[in-house]
């Protein structure tokens, strides 16, 4: 494999030079920008500043979730890096860079959400989250397949390599109906999350089919609102950890 080919997929840019993307590259401060909020509110909550309805008094031994916390932090702030790195550079490598940090994110907050669900800690669940998961991107592609939706390899993508990602959002809702059906103050958070990722695909599906429109293109909307999506996920585990005490 060649690690450095261009990979040119995106209206913005226009020819394999370093800023040829600047909007698609500089929005990626949103993600930072989440990261630090996140670092923020964990940083009062271990002080008992950071009080509300959703945020129990943090406990005198320590928040429990203070691991899981800072590594959900620093995969946030990896995201925003590794986006830029592939809005710059435009290569395989960058690319791997861009989606690596998102999907160990995911798979780091649902096994930390779960194990607070269940009251396990978080090594006891991560093998059945991870098969369920790998599950649901089978069942996911299957139907998206059957649907049209998903090109077989070296067929034109009608959903623009959106369908990747349509196992998470799948995810998010059921775990954002299934908190809210217990009334419990993170669903709220995680509704609030699958409703602006919802946004965010639509604008990530239509970028390339509006180049000739809008040469900027709206993948950076999709930056932008995905930082806003990782902010709510973050901080609504950070207001909610106490709750989920093993």
């Amino acid at each position: 494999m060649d690690w450095t080919r261009s990979i040119d997929i995106y209206c913005e840019r226009t020819d394999p030079a370093f800023w040829s993307e600047p909007v698609n590259a500089l929005t990626n401060l949103a993600f930072i920008a989440a990261a630090l909020w996140g670092a923020w509110t964990l940083h009062r909550r271990r002080h008992g500043a950071e009080a509300g309805p959703d945020t129990p008094a943090a406990s005198p031994t320590g928040t429990p979730t203070d691991a899981g916390a800072v590594a959900l932090i620093v995969l946030a702030a990896l995201i925003g890096i590794g986006s830029f790195l592939f809005h710059t550079f435009a290569t395989v490598w960058s690319g791997l860079a861009d989606v690596i940090p998102i999907w160990l994110f995911v798979a780091l907050y649902t096994i930390l959400v779960v194990a607070r669900l269940s009251r396990r800690h978080p090594l006891v669940v991560a093998l059945p989250v991870l098969l369920a998961f790998a599950a649901l991107v089978l069942a996911t592609r299957w139907l998206l397949l059957l649907a049209g939706l998903a090109g077989a390899p070296q067929s034109p993508d009608p959903l623009n390599g959106s369908a990747q990602y349509a196992p998470a959002l799948v995810a998010l809702y059921g775990f954002a109906a299934l908190l809210m059906t217990r009334r419990h103050p993170l669903g709220r958070w995680l509704a609030a999350a699958a409703a602006v990722f919802t946004l965010s695909l639509v604008f990530r599906t239509l970028d390339r089919s509006l180049c000739p429109a809008l040469p900027l293109g709206v993948h950076f909307l999709w930056h932008l609102l995905n930082g806003a999506m990782i902010a709510l996920l973050l901080q609504g585990f950070l207001r909610n950890t106490t709750l989920f005490r093993p």
